[in-house]
């Protein structure tokens, strides 16, 4: 893994100095304000700061870390929104009580259970040194943070793999704060950065939100519309193709008249390729499907169907909306189905109704697909936000 820092008068700039050298695959870890330094400072505008990291190629040389020791007298205190750079630990860290650092309320409530979880991880050494651990067992510390993983419902697979990745780059003189942090920056590499709604680079672009019934879709659907015209003052249409539940074309409907977008109701293949023309000239077509068992071949078709009416010299992204309270195994199943007919990105829904985010990384995990939004409440358009890598670890490091 490569962590290195890059600066520049904004972010985008020093995001660009950091893909020219390492590549479009860097994944950002970190952004702060920087002023340059010396006496004249105070008469310069601030730099932006950026860390990222890079996934080494099985072919480059692995660089392993130079382990850092324990000071026998103040314990690490792990931040992790400083993230440390395991191949060259600064020399000094500056050791900062969580509780003189105000932050948001859900913020502050992770900080809070990180730093739970590392004091519980000390006393749990305490007592496996008082009584000999056998040289044979793994660390302490990798088997408690193992334990929180699948504790958030991570699957043991996958809490295995990356317990055992972080293992070949520490040892039983690591710190604690390096394995957290170590665990933590792979975690946010696996899940990457959200691939969120971007305008076609010519015309219109056709977005379809496809999978069950009962995760909200039609209300994300309004939501990501409210967002499109109120803030980003783009022109969208609104089509819906599910004229199998009762009152959903009217719902939507009714969104459109709120935000005074047009609407259509689509029935066949042939009327969705009518709509398309009708509104090539908008930003936007957003498009409601039916929600549907994914058993159910019939509907799987119909869907399938109309989203093969999108031209091929037209953009279409295709969003996959599933809820965050649905099992896992339930989860496997549905993305597999739709996974058959198309490509997708995800969106999950009703974070706000579970304490256990471990199935967000395990679908990731299983599909590939990317992740985009995460809905945390019914109110339109405020609930709903692109997905957060680092707050997402925090909670699955955080514990219940």
């Amino acid at each position: 893994m490569i962590i290195k820092k890059f600066q520049g008068k904004t972010e985008e700039e020093a995001v660009s100095a950091a893909k020219k050298e390492l590549g479009n695959g860097v994944v950002i870890m970190n952004v702060r304000n920087a002023r340059k330094k010396g006496f004249l400072s105070i008469f310069k505008k601030s730099l932006v700061e950026v860390t990222v990291a890079l996934e080494e190629e099985q072919e480059k040389p692995v660089l392993r870390p130079r382990p850092i020791t324990p000071r026998p007298v103040q314990k690490p205190v792990y931040n992790p929104n400083i993230i440390p750079e395991p191949e060259n630990p600064p020399e000094k860290t500056e050791t900062v009580k969580p509780a003189s650092v105000p932050k948001p309320g859900k913020d502050s409530l992770l900080e809070e259970k990180l730093d739970n979880l590392q004091s519980f991880i000390e006393k749990q050494l305490s007592r496996e040194e008082a009584k000999g651990t056998p040289e044979e067992e793994k660390s302490p510390v990798l088997e408690l943070i193992y334990r929180t993983l699948v504790d958030n419902e991570i699957t043991e697979e996958y809490a295995k793999e990356i317990i055992d990745e972080v293992g070949k780059v520490s040892d039983d003189s690591s710190s604690i704060d390096f394995i957290l942090a170590n665990v933590y920056q792979k975690m946010i590499l696996q899940f990457g950065q959200p691939k969120t709604i971007i305008p076609a680079t010519e015309g219109v672009k056709i977005i379809f939100f496809i999978g069950p019934t009962g995760v909200g879709k039609t209300t994300t659907i309004a939501k990501i519309a409210s967002i499109l015209t109120v803030n980003d003052k783009k022109k969208i249409a609104l089509v819906t193709s599910d004229t199998y539940r009762v009152g959903a074309a009217e719902q939507l409907r009714t969104y459109a008249g709120i935000l005074q977008v047009p609407f259509q109701v689509v029935y066949t293949a042939e009327e969705m390729e009518s709509a398309i023309r009708d509104f090539k000239k908008y930003d936007y077509i957003l498009v409601d499907t039916a929600g549907h068992s994914h058993h159910n071949e019939e509907l799987k078709k119909s869907v399938s169907q109309f989203i093969s009416c999108v031209e091929e010299d037209m953009e279409k992204d295709i969003y996959l909306v599933l809820s965050a309270t649905t099992k896992y195994r339930d989860l496997k199943n549905i993305t597999d189905a739709y996974g058959e007919f198309t490509d997708y990105k995800l969106i999950f829904t009703k974070l706000d109704e579970t304490l256990s985010y471990g199935n967000l990384f395990n679908i990731r995990k299983h599909t590939g697909a990317d992740m985009s939004y995460v809905t945390v409440g019914q109110n339109v358009p405020d609930d709903i936000e692109p997905f957060s890598p680092q707050t997402t670890v925090k909670q699955l490091l955080g514990g219940r």
